[in-house]
């Protein structure tokens, strides 16, 4: 990683802890005061010390001065563990809001930018990174303000019994972070490269594990697993190299904090010996200046410990931050945001002119397209894989941007609301999502206050009914993690029941037959058909059979509408529909 960028991360990382101003002050406070509290039971160790050694005063004489050198270190102990508290409740505080920043962008982004990368690497983003910029927050951040104002306090309180010991100190602390920057220079790319591994692993292993059985299938289950050995490998390698640098900078604090505190020693000692006569100012030198000076000596080297322990954290959360402001900062075509609410009882009717479709980058993805699909009517979209069918769906339902007119009920698409447009919308896609617990709480989605008999009815259309008996808790069912409770068709037919206890003006199907077994596809569609003849309907499909009956065809090929008319007509024309029925016939 080029220096400019690190330095880059590391003003976008501070910026963020404004979010905790309040807890990051109280943290720097509370560390002050400990440091105060350092100096103190010094001072008093110190003294007692001399007073026994040197001057032979009883130990009953010194019960109050040892009394208070106890509520000292209780006292000190209680402040460490407070600001410990405080520093994780302003770690906590940031990582939820730059948490909810995430989410909130990702939302904003819609469908199509978050379908471009795999769902394991979105986890590693939004958990792991995120959650690895807490001690950057907690600790890392508190600890440099203390790493100058602890060892600055100390030097001044050693600096009036002994100026030497002082200089001694202040000449080799600078060592300590100069070669600590030295080794730690790498550690932040190795820490970027750590996630980048991290995340491709877990985007890799969560695709391969949902795709076990298809992989076996086609016998690529051994040659997927060596993948992702081979992608474990390197990211045990990349983890090995981050604990490399971190021991050998560890080993760094720990040589010249040594090589510190014994050159006081040595310097006490010889004195004491009578050897060197020079930094106690013309007295003569004291077993309580000497005390003193020890006992502060790894004190003051403490900060700069911890600082140094903490810099790994800035590795890490410079790393982490990479990616996090890469996505933030990636400029996106968003859709514009009306606040025009339709008649929600008035029937759909859809115009489009010079109408391109763009993806979140901006790029047109389709388009410009021309056509007009009337109120009530039922137009089924077909064509080859990328042709745009799916982002048309998408930019209907208001996820990504366009250019050009796209009306709805004379109204332009981007002066609607987007969230009251959307609850005149029903959908259903190929992969059914039911996040909710149970099956009765995924249909009641979008309705959850209605009615039982309601709720019955859809359960009837959508040939839910047909497989509730066999479920033992029936519509109570909990449908767990990725809809492993039920079959992929069952599922399906419990996202068509939600769609269906939706009203709406406009029914957006896309492949929603997609991958199901024969009898599952004939329900689902049975149900979509019949719910079809109620609103205006765009169905997105790639199965030409039982489509007959629909009013209208449209057939997409590299952006545009080549073709449309009624299945008839389009039979007997030759064109792309004509090849299109030709290809699915003989891949049957």
């Amino acid at each position: 990683m080029e220096k400019t960028r690190q330095q880059e991360l590391t003003r976008w990382l501070k910026q963020q802890s404004v979010l905790s101003r309040r807890w990051l002050m109280i943290s720097r406070l509370l560390g002050l005061i400990s440091g105060l509290l350092i100096v103190a039971q010094a001072w008093l160790l110190a003294r007692i010390l001399n007073h026994m050694i040197m001057e032979n005063i009883p130990r009953e004489a010194l019960l109050m001065p040892f009394i208070v050198l106890v509520l000292v270190f209780v006292l000190r102990a209680w402040v460490v563990w407070l600001r410990e508290r405080v520093g994780f409740h302003a770690g906590q505080h940031i990582r939820y809001e730059i948490r909810r920043q995430v989410l909130d962008r990702l939302q904003e982004a819609g469908p199509a930018w978050i379908q471009g990368k795999p769902a394991g690497s979105w986890a590693t983003l939004i958990l792991e990174q995120i959650d690895d910029m807490h001690d950057y927050y907690a600790r890392y951040l508190p600890q440099m303000a203390l790493a100058v104002c602890v060892p600055l306090l100390i030097v001044i309180t050693i600096f009036p019994t002994n100026w030497v010991a002082a200089l001694i100190l202040l000449g080799t602390a600078p060592l300590i972070p100069l070669f600590m920057a030295m080794v730690g220079m790498g550690a932040a790319d190795a820490n970027r490269r750590n996630f980048l591994a991290l995340g491709r692993l877990s985007g890799h292993f969560l695709d391969r594990l949902r795709g076990m059985e298809t992989l076996r299938i086609f016998g690529r289950g051994e040659a997927e697993t060596e993948n992702i050995r081979l992608a474990s490998q390197d990211f045990r390698q990349r983890t090995m190299e981050v604990l490399r640098l971190a021991f050998l900078s560890s080993g760094v604090l720990e040589f010249f904090t040594s090589l510190s505190i014994a050159l006081v020693a040595v310097y006490f000692g010889f004195s004491y010996l009578g050897a060197l006569d020079f930094g106690h100012y013309g007295t003569a030198v004291t077993l309580s200046s000497g005390f003193l000076a020890l006992i502060l000596a790894p004190e003051f080297f403490q900060p700069l410990r911890d600082l140094g322990t903490f810099y790994h954290a800035k590795a890490q959360a410079v790393g982490a931050a990479d990616s996090l402001k890469t996505f933030m900062e990636t400029p996106l075509a968003h859709p514009e945001r009306g606040d025009v609410t339709l008649n929600t009882k008035e029937p759909v009717t859809i115009e489009a002119s010079d109408f391109s479709i763009l993806s979140p980058e901006g790029k047109v993805l389709a388009g410009p397209l021309n056509f007009t699909l009337p109120a009530g009517q039922r137009v089924v979209l077909v064509g080859t894989s990328g042709s745009g069918k799916s982002s048309l769906l998408n930019t209907l339902s208001g996820f990504m941007a366009y250019t050009g007119s796209l009306r709805i009920n004379k109204t332009e698409l981007r002066d609607l609301d987007p969230d009251a447009w959307r609850k005149q919308l029903s959908w259903v896609g190929q992969n059914p999502q039911l996040p909710a617990a149970t099956l009765r709480e995924n249909v009641l989605l979008a309705r959850p206050d209605a009615r039982e008999d309601e709720l019955q009815s859809v359960l009837d259309r959508a040939w839910v009914s047909e497989f509730l008996p066999l479920l033992v808790q029936g519509v109570n069912t909990i449908v767990g993690d990725q809809s492993a409770g039920l079959s992929v068709g069952q599922a399906q037919r419990v996202a068509v029941a939600r769609a269906l206890l939706n009203p709406c003006q406009l029914m957006l199907l896309d492949e929603p037959a997609a991958s199901l077994d024969a009898h599952s596809e004939q329900r689902v569609m049975h149900a979509l058909n019949a719910a079809s003849l109620q609103q205006t309907t765009l169905m997105v499909t790639h199965q030409l059979e039982g489509i007959a009956d629909w009013d209208q065809i449209w057939v997409m090929e590299n952006g545009q509408i080549v073709e449309q008319g009624d299945y008839a007509s389009l039979v007997t024309a030759q064109g792309p529909f004509a090849t299109l029925l030709a290809n699915r016939q003989e891949d049957i």
